[in-house]
């Protein structure tokens, strides 16, 4: 980590001038490539194209998506830069936004082996926008780094820079994913959320508990954007049989066709389960109590 303070900013005058397209990128040098760590795995990929599917059935206002979670570690980043790739694999402009500017991981990941500037040396007034957004070796899909962990990083996201970025970006790209800190102990999120289209919340099977999966829908919620659903992910396919025909990211989820039946919980009211892929998270009543999420 630099010893440079990050200091508050307001970014280019003019954002607009930013957004120039992938081969102006390339031709700057502001490219990476990015080498994915993960196995193949042909459940794990049809798993994420439902959930493209799903999105893209949120409606033609659905642009810009948070991607967040309740706690380090539940495959949220993971799962976003996927999505994002998959998206492009369909001919749509996708802008992966890495917005943890606390502790980002992406370069490191994906063994980007260059430097980079990102999204705090923007907000800080460091950078201009057309130096921190690069064109990847992935179909249709940018990439926006979350740059240098900064000291003061809500106070960077709510500035109007980072308002103008969206704006900005909701002119070139069919889609922006926000990949934010976990929502459980930190604002980041909700303070994004504001100018964004809709939420999806990445849940860890078994780790979380319903209280606090309802708790960051209603931070959510304040913030004024609607919650498109939830993502179950890191399930046990060998302590259900109900999970191990579909893969990792099962259809049904927790609250799904097994523990609450077809009728309430199943297809016919909340698409592939209460906690599926993009099941509505019902509000706690007697038949869900307290439990697990």
């Amino acid at each position: 980590m630099s010893g440079k303070k990050i200091r508050m900013g307001q970014g280019p005058q003019d954002p607009d001038k930013g957004l120039k397209g992938a081969d102006t990128d390339r031709e700057a040098g502001r490219s990476v490539v990015m080498t994915d760590p993960r196995k193949e795995d042909m459940m794990y990929v049809e798993a994420v194209k439902n959930l493209r599917t799903n999105l893209q059935f949120t409606g033609a206002d659905i642009k810009v998506v948070v991607m967040t979670s309740c706690f380090p570690n539940e495959g949220k980043s993971d799962l976003t830069f996927q999505l994002a790739k998959e998206l492009g694999n369909i001919q749509k402009r996708v802008l992966l936004l890495d917005a943890d500017i606390r502790k980002s991981a992406y370069a490191s990941r994906y063994k980007v082996g260059k430097k980079i500037v990102g999204l705090s040396h923007y907000l800080s007034g460091q950078a201009r926008l057309e130096d921190i957004i690069y064109s990847t070796n992935n179909e249709g899909m940018d990439i926006l780094f979350a740059g240098t962990m900064a000291p003061n990083p809500s106070e960077l996201l709510e500035s109007k820079a980072m308002e103008e970025l969206l704006a900005v970006a909701r002119k070139r790209y069919d889609y922006i994913l926000v990949d934010t800190p976990p929502a459980a102990d930190m604002s980041d999120a909700a303070i994004i959320a504001k100018w964004c289209d809709g939420v999806v919340l990445v849940l860890e099977s078994g780790r979380v508990g319903y209280r606090l999966a309802q708790k960051v829908k209603a931070q959510v919620a304040r913030a004024g954007c609607r919650m498109l659903g939830v993502v179950l992910n890191k399930v046990d396919m060998q302590s259900d049989r109900y999970y191990g025909r579909y893969g990792r990211y099962g259809y049904y989820g927790k609250y799904g066709y097994r523990k609450y039946g077809y009728k309430k919980y199943g297809y016919g009211r909340y698409g592939y389960g209460g906690y599926g892929y993009y099941g509505g998270m019902k509000e706690e009543s007697e038949e869900t109590g307290g439990g697990e999420a």
